[in-house]
């Protein structure tokens, strides 16, 4: 008789998961008119099938209706999977290997061993089971055995598995760590009970007793490697199981507790005084959520997926029901609830392992504490194992000016705080109100926290994952834990907030004056630090609103500053630098800077070098702050030269931009470095250009470009085209130079041929001569975003030449290549086309803002060409999955666009190259 008891509420009736009555009385009825062992067995799997596809159709349709409740539904997936195990296990001993007279030895009993164990089941996880024997194993034993498996295995189920007897066990668990943990939560299925029980028995008094400290030690170094290999809790794609504040740290709490307490069940941890009933009701709550994430995850993907991709956090927030709200996207609500549970994830760990500290047991803080010499701390401090607590919690709170002074007394003594007093300050949120914003004490320790220690990352991390940061700034509760949902960037915004002041204290500290020359030599020199911390703490706080976040961050920055102790005069800096601060990330990346009028607007824009250095400070660590790979030497070298160029029209005037006087220094260098070259050579190349190839390019790419029209001329060959790649360090990209007979079409056809080759282009210049040649300069990168390898060079070269005289066509050969990944494919970005006629002097500017993709360029410059457009430059700036183009363009005669009919025409040819292309990419 198979008697299947559920271990709690399952997501719908028992029965109707797994009947096992009808199931077994099928079986029976179709085993009258069989004898044959392997036809009993495929008539069991056929059985068993049936049953399995209907249990598991049963539980996915109650669990859309209910997307949040896991706890039934991995409840019901075990109850569905011991069905199967124990039917398995009859059919064999009973039918396809009855025994007579059982000797002593041929007994067996079926265990569940890890998450099976635990009767915690997603929809695809694996079936771990341990088949025990008091001896070693007899003939009868591995018959049912091997039947069993090859039962569980046609029914399509990942079985893991061991034979062992009960001295295998105690020695295998002697030597390794994770078979410990497998069995600390094996499950009795099947076969003999006394022996299971036996088990049991064994594994706690031989075993487990005395050997805690050796356990916690594993699992905890076990979690800090895990951690380490899957990042950090703020990665926009989580792994939901392995990662930080995810499943498996939920688990490690509970092994952990069941191997030194014996406990069942997480509930028992409360009595036992290790979690309030508050705390242990977050614990409920986390893992319910993470738990309903995961099964969605592998009910979407059909098996056993633990990373939250981008496109599958749209469908997961579909299916639990998400909706977009004001400015954000289903996705990123969802996404939100996701990290804050994964905070509280880490909060619940530490308050755990401090309790069992405390209580006996983690070795290393026992001889830190006999080593390490203790700090002092100030009156109402106390250490306990190395971290800094709280002497009196009731005179602790008779002033509520001690919730931010704690955080202080953390840096000055460089200790790290002690759980029991973080739940101190958690408890007490309530206490920091308006009265205590604008206490001016308060105001200053929490100024002190970002200026004085150093180290304001620990304070302020402490402090957001405490409450404390939103409680003291209400307008930074909105982003907290808040997603943005682009491949951009890699970090929630109130990580991000803290990772660009990070950055800041390093440039600070000195730690950064090889990679950022620019910024250190601007700290160094002096700046107000206070409006810089306090522009870079506001500067993403209205993220996620349907307004543009500079303009709203500034009228908050405008009501938050003084509230922070800042005067009229720093007041208005900080707005001014929260209003602007993309502004000069953007003239840098989306604008020629070698036009005079860009570094003049700019300039008009900043008015100050004081605002100047601010801004460039606050930009490089806003853009580092992105991602580990967001910064590199292309936008160091922009933002370089933008800084530079203004710096010199703020202190000198303006007249210094003017393109005659820039003209004749880039004339008198490149005369200076061919010196060996004939005076009538040069005075054909000097007068060759116009004024704007002077002022567009560097003195080494005119030197190239110099040397190539030169060798284009001595062919004599109308036809000939020279091209020139080479690394340029400097900017983290290969450049390409072209030089050819002019002919309408060149520039598409180079992007084209570009886009084959796999190239992404970040920056291109196209100059005429006067004497009928082009001059085009590339700087392209590889798909990760790195200069191309030497050794590839003359390859691409090759195959580029190849491209440009008409043997491959790119149009064709771009229709395979041309495609978005699936992960990809969830990103929605609009298509925005602006025409600029004030930002230059002799062009219009067509900005472009769309979905990038690698054959993007090409349809662009394809258009313009076929449109009879003249491109001087592009200008390309990419943000993960979006694109800015910026084409400086004029008609055929020389004029700008300025006529309203002539920029709509152009508008509709080249949004229809994007429609197309993008249904090309996803076809």
């Amino acid at each position: 008789m198979l008697t299947l008891t559920p271990k709690g509420e399952l997501i719908c009736p028992a029965d109707e998961i797994f009947g096992s009555t009808t199931i077994l009385a099928q079986l029976s009825e179709a085993f009258e008119n069989i004898q044959d062992n392997a036809a009993r067995r495929n008539e069991t799997v056929r059985i068993l099938r049936d049953a399995q596809k209907a249990g598991r159709k049963t539980i996915s349709d109650a669990f859309a209706k209910r997307p949040f409740d896991a706890r039934p539904l991995t409840r019901s997936y075990t109850y569905l999977t011991d069905g199967l195990v124990c039917t398995a296990m009859q059919v064999a001993s009973t039918y396809l290997h009855p025994l007579a007279t059982p000797t002593q030895g041929e007994k067996i009993a079926v265990l569940a061993v890890g998450g099976y164990g635990r009767g915690e089941m997603a929809p695809a996880s694996d079936v771990d089971l341990l088949f025990l024997t008091p001896y070693k194993i007899t003939a009868w034993a591995e018959s049912v055995i091997e039947s069993m498996l090859y039962m569980l295995w046609d029914l399509r189920l990942k079985v893991g598995h061991s034979s062992r007897t009960i001295k295998d066990c105690l020695r295998l668990g002697t030597e390794d760590f994770t078979i410990r943990t497998a069995m600390l939560e094996q499950r009795y299925l099947a076969g003999d009970a006394a022996l299971a029980e036996e088990l049991d028995d064994r594994l706690k008094t031989e075993l487990f007793k005395g050997s805690e400290r050796q356990f916690i030690e594993a699992k905890l170094q076990e979690r800090d490697e895990r951690h380490h290999k899957q990042g950090e809790r703020y990665m926009v794609e989580p792994n939901v199981k392995e990662g930080k504040g995810g499943l498996r740290d939920l688990q490690s709490l509970y092994w952990i507790a069941k191997y030194i307490y014996g406990v069942q069940d997480v509930a028992e941890l409360v009595p036992l005084g290790l979690f309030e009933p508050e705390e242990f009701s977050t614990f409920v709550e986390a893992e319910e959520f993470l738990w309903a994430v995961r099964s969605h995850l592998h009910l979407l993907t059909g098996r056993a997926t633990e990373q939250l991709t981008f496109d599958l956090q749209v469908e997961v927030a579909d299916r639990m029901g998400y909706e977009d709200r004001a400015g954000r996207r289903a996705v990123e609500v969802f996404m939100q609830r996701y990290f804050r549970e994964a905070t509280r994830v880490g909060e619940l760990t530490r308050i755990f392992l401090t309790k069992l500290e405390a209580s006996h047991v983690k070795g290393a803080a026992l001889l830190e504490r006999i080593f390490r010499r203790r700090p002092r701390v100030k009156a109402g401090y106390k250490v306990v194992h190395g971290r800094l607590d709280v002497a009196d919690a009731k005179k602790f709170l008779s002033d509520k000016l001690n919730l931010l002074r704690l955080f202080e007394e953390g840096l000055r003594t460089g200790m790290l705080i002690h759980p029991d007093a973080m739940r101190l300050v958690t408890a007490n949120l309530n206490l920091i109100d308006d009265d205590m914003r604008q206490n001016k004490e308060a105001q200053r320790i929490f100024l002190d926290l970002m200026l004085k220690h150093g180290n304001p990352e620990r304070a302020l991390r402490r402090m957001n994952e405490l409450g404390v940061l939103s409680a003291f700034l209400p307008e930074f509760e909105h982003i907290v834990a808040m997603m943005q949902f682009n491949m951009y960037h890699s970090y929630t915004v109130d990580e991000h907030t803290i990772q660009t002041i990070v950055n800041l204290a390093q440039i600070e500290r000195g730690e950064l004056v090889e990679s950022l020359p620019l910024a250190s030599s601007i700290l160094k020199r002096g700046v107000n630090r206070k409006v810089l911390y306090v522009a870079l703490l506001l500067h993403d706080i209205a993220k996620g609103r349907p307004e543009d976040h500079s303009i709203l961050g500034a009228q908050i920055a405008r009501k938050v500053a003084p509230r922070l102790g800042l005067n009229k005069s720093d007041s208005e800096t900080v707005e001014w630098l929260v209003r602007y601060h993309l502004l000069m990330s953007d003239m840098a990346q989306k604008r020629d800077i070698s036009d005079p009028r860009t570094v003049r607007d700019f300039a008009k824009a900043v008015k100050t070098v004081k605002r100047l250095d601010l801004l460039t400070v606050l930009t490089v660590c806003d853009i580092r702050g992105v991602g580990p790979n967001t910064w590199n030497n292309w936008k160091a070298t922009l933002l370089r030269a933008l800084h530079a160029e203004t710096k010199r029209a703020l202190e000198t005037g303006m007249e210094d931009l003017n393109r005659a006087n820039r003209g004749a220094e880039a004339k008198k260098a490149l005369r200076s470095a061919l010196d060996d070259w004939s005076k009538a050579d040069l005075k054909a190349e000097t007068g060759r250009h116009y004024a704007p190839y002077w002022q567009g390019l560097n003195l080494s790419t005119h030197i190239e470009f110099a040397k190539m029209l030169r060798a284009l001329e001595h062919s004599g060959d109308p036809g000939a085209m020279e091209i020139h790649l080479h690394p340029d360090d400097d900017r983290d990209a290969t450049r390409a130079c072209f030089a050819m007979a002019d002919h309408p079409g060149i520039f598409a056809r180079i992007a084209g041929a570009l886009a084959l080759v796999g190239a992404n282009v970040v920056d291109a210049r196209s100059y005429t001569t006067k004497d009928g040649y082009v001059t085009d300069a590339f700087w392209i990168q590889d798909a990760e975003g790195h200069p191309f390898e030497a050794s590839r060079l003359p390859r691409l070269t090759q195959m580029i030449q190849k491209t440009l005289k008409g043997e491959v066509v790119a149009r064709d050969a771009l229709k395979s290549r041309d495609k978005i990944k699936k992960r990809e494919r969830a990103f929605n970005v609009p298509t925005h086309i602006i025409f600029d006629n004030d930002g230059s002097e002799i062009y219009t500017i067509i900005e472009v803002d769309t979905r990038d993709r690698p054959g993007l360029l090409y349809d662009l410059t394809r258009t313009l060409a076929a449109a009879n457009v003249y491109i001087a430059n592009a200008v390309i700036a990419t943000y993960g999955e979006q694109v800015v183009d910026t084409f400086y363009v004029k008609d055929m005669f020389g004029l700008k666009y300025h006529s309203e009919s002539k920029q709509r025409g152009l508008e509709t040819k080249l949004r229809k190259a994007i429609t197309e292309g993008a249904e090309r990419a996803i076809s």
